[in-house]
């Protein structure tokens, strides 16, 4: 797995090489800025509601009161780090909701661009089709709206452990790992349903090469830690590296 997401990072490097080269950036630019707005104002009433979530459960269940009560450096330390904890996981999966919406209203344009991709790679041209590029449409939503299921149940899991002192401290390293698995396999579908792969062959396909998934997503959510620009080429840049890293993998 670990040389799998060696070879999503290194696809990473070649989507833009692949981009100057092409000139292919008013397909990154248009739905980058797009998504650049939507991220800071949804991030924005995320972390609110998050904060909110948080103070409003202590202070229902008490926590603050019991603490005070038992004058201990320690415990507070505990529970402060518990809420740090459960503030991340919160963020984590209203981001997740976004992503979704966000895949979702993109998928024309992540369809066409990983379309793309592999027809100037492979030398050839798919012929453009309407009837294809909604197929494609349909299929990114039916995917991103199963795997933003399966994802909230993996999550309400985790918040339940976030809540135990200590072990709950690293519950946000997995979070993020099933946050950037789901967000890379979702990008990498582009190219298996172009490939005629069925919706459960493209689970068991990608399931077997989760590390490229994980790296996908990894380097995505990586780029938000370059403000504005980052946030503007992540969207993109994914879809494409997801193409280039499935490109040699014998999807037929």
């Amino acid at each position: 797995m670990l040389k799998e997401i060696v070879i999503s990072i290194q696809s990473f490097l070649k989507a833009h090489q692949f981009i100057n080269k092409h000139r292919l950036w008013k397909w990154i630019l248009i739905p980058g800025i797009f998504y650049m707005i939507l991220f800071c104002i949804g991030m924005y009433f995320f972390w609110s509601s998050a904060d909110s979530a948080v103070s409003h459960l202590s202070e229902f269940i008490g926590v603050d009161r019991w603490l005070h009560h038992q004058q201990s450096a320690f415990l507070s330390f505990l529970f402060l780090m518990g809420g740090i904890m459960v503030r991340l996981i919160l963020v984590f999966f209203y981001f997740s909701l976004f992503k979704y919406l966000f895949l979702i209203i993109g998928s024309p344009v992540f369809a066409y661009l990983s379309e793309k991709t592999e027809a100037i790679i492979a030398g050839k041209e798919f012929p453009f089709s309407f009837s294809q590029i909604a197929k494609d449409m349909m299929r990114g939503i039916r995917v991103a709206v199963r795997n933003s299921l399966w994802q909230t149940v993996y999550t309400v899991s985790i918040l339940i452990i976030s809540f135990i002192p200590l072990v709950g401290w690293i519950t946000p390293v997995f979070s993020m790992i099933i946050e950037c698995y789901y967000y890379g396999f979702s990008m990498l579908d582009y190219s298996c349903e172009r490939h005629k792969l069925s919706p459960t062959e493209s689970f068991a396909f990608i399931g077997k090469r989760r590390g490229l998934a994980i790296g996908n997503g990894l380097m995505f959510y990586l780029m938000h830690f370059l403000p504005f620009v980052g946030w503007v080429l992540a969207p993109s840049y994914a879809v494409i590296a997801a193409t280039i890293s499935l490109y040699h993998q014998n999807l037929e």
